[in-house]
């Protein structure tokens, strides 16, 4: 991630994006948010409790999925969307980088129906900083269960439960955070005002990462938080993003992706560091192999690398994206894995024949800032900056795909790990919400047949 320009990083947490108000589609369209607030009670959610939630049902009746009152506008969704996709401006590093990826990508068949709206909550709102809105990934929901989601809420992580409704605080990190277990390395004093940057939640572990390298984890059934640590004190610290995973021999572990450009490896059962890998430039995102023998490394630099995650040693670079990269995933089969660039492209790869990726796939409005697979592998999921998550159905080589539509920055996304729900955060000041979606399943008795 390249290095935030403003004038003092501690500045950014008051600077949340700013949405345009509604006046503004009558005017030009082209504001990044649907509405407007003066006060950061409604921008953190207050003004959310006066707009109803959306239900399916709602949805079948024509109603739109995040309440918008097209009725009462003098734009249509059609006209808005389609000026959106002439004026919604892509971050780039490498100058036209989004128009040069096009020729590459291959055709992919739309009206895929994978997964079926079934709510939009609003009283839980994944808020971006402003920064994030340009560079950053979108890390930052996290589902644990088909019913049980985790996000961020200004400074707020919250717990959403789908099935009452309800929403709790999980770890508030305005004030001071400080462990309430003695570890080595971890830091007694803490930290105060947070500014989370990245999340990760799996196995009861929660662990998010902060703008000033910071990392904070703590266990969801223990009271407290277990461990802090800051992993860097270097100017450029960001920690870009977090995966939780299990070693093989089944303790809990975690990699930080950071600014500094480091990856690093903790055990969460001994509370170490293990690994310190360091590369040539920023690295904003790693993905582990499903047999825990390979890291896909993606940066501030056009080209990927495949490296040894023992050794760290670089195994092949990843030659064919234009800009620089912000996501990638493995596909469970531990064969292919996705790559999500700024030049608007997903690559697949395959480990097998890595001269060139084996499928290019774009998005309609900018950078693949986040990239999912569900756990069966049967689905990819990649989302934009905003307004479009793209669900690729991988059995067809991802030549058919479902779109999501809607209009918002993207927070983050993640199925659910039974695969039976898909959660997407929405940042807007008026119709920030989150979405959730359901699979679509089709029994039938030949299903049945060997």
């Amino acid at each position: 991630m390249s290095r935030y320009q403003g004038d003092d990083v501690d500045e950014m947490e008051d600077d949340y994006q700013a949405g345009g108000a509604e006046d503004d589609m009558d005017e030009d369209y082209d504001g990044r948010g649907l509405g407007d607030s003066d006060s950061d009670d409604e921008e953190y959610g207050q003004s959310n409790s006066k707009l109803k939630d959306t239900s399916s049902a709602d949805a079948r009746k024509g109603k739109d999925i995040q309440g918008i009152p097209w009725d009462r506008l003098s734009i249509t969704r059609e006209k808005y969307r389609q000026t959106r996709l002439e004026q919604y401006k892509n971050y780039e590093n490498i100058p036209n980088s989004g128009e040069a990826s096009e020729k590459e990508c291959m055709h992919t068949e739309r009206g895929g129906m994978y997964y079926e709206f079934q709510r939009n909550t609003r009283s839980v709102k994944s808020t971006i900083l402003h920064f994030q809105v340009d560079e950053s990934l979108r890390n930052l929901v996290w589902a644990t269960s088909k019913h049980d989601v985790y996000l961020m809420l200004h400074y707020s992580v919250l717990h959403w439960s789908a099935l009452t409704s309800e929403r709790s605080e999980v770890m508030n990190v305005q004030g001071h955070v400080a462990p309430r277990e003695k570890h080595p390395g971890s830091l007694a004093e803490g930290f105060s005002q947070t500014q989370v940057s990245t999340l990760a939640v799996k196995d009861k572990l929660l662990v998010a990462g902060g703008f000033q390298g910071e990392l904070i984890c703590k266990y969801l059934d223990r009271e407290g938080v277990s461990f802090c640590c800051r992993t860097t004190y270097d100017d450029n610290a960001i920690t870009n993003a977090v995966e939780i995973y299990n070693s093989s021999s089944g303790s809990i572990r975690f990699m930080a992706s950071n600014n500094d450009c480091g990856v690093r490896d903790f055990d969460m059962e001994k509370f170490q560091l293990c690994k310190h890998f360091r590369f040539e430039w920023p690295v904003n995102h790693t993905s582990l192999s499903p047999d825990g023998k390979l890291l896909v490394i993606v940066g501030d630099n056009p080209e990927g690398l495949l490296v040894d995650a023992h050794t760290g040693k670089t195994m092949h670079n990843l030659k064919g994206h234009l800009d620089y990269s912000f996501a990638s995933a493995w596909n469970p089969n531990g064969l292919t894995f996705a790559t999500g660039n700024q030049d608007k492209t997903c690559r697949i790869w395959d480990i097998r024949n890595l001269s060139k990726s084996v499928s290019v796939l774009r998005g309609n409005l900018g950078a693949i800032r986040s990239i999912r697979f569900t756990s069966d592998g049967r689905f990819m999921a990649m989302a934009e900056p905003a307004d479009f998550v793209h669900i690729f159905d991988v059995k067809s080589e991802y030549k058919k795909r479902q779109e999501l539509d809607f209009f918002g920055e993207i927070s983050g996304m993640s199925f659910s790990p039974d695969t039976e729900s898909l959660f997407v955060g929405v940042w807007d000041r008026t119709y920030g919400s989150l979405l959730q979606y359901g699979r679509i399943r089709n029994y039938s008795y030949l299903d049945s047949l060997p």
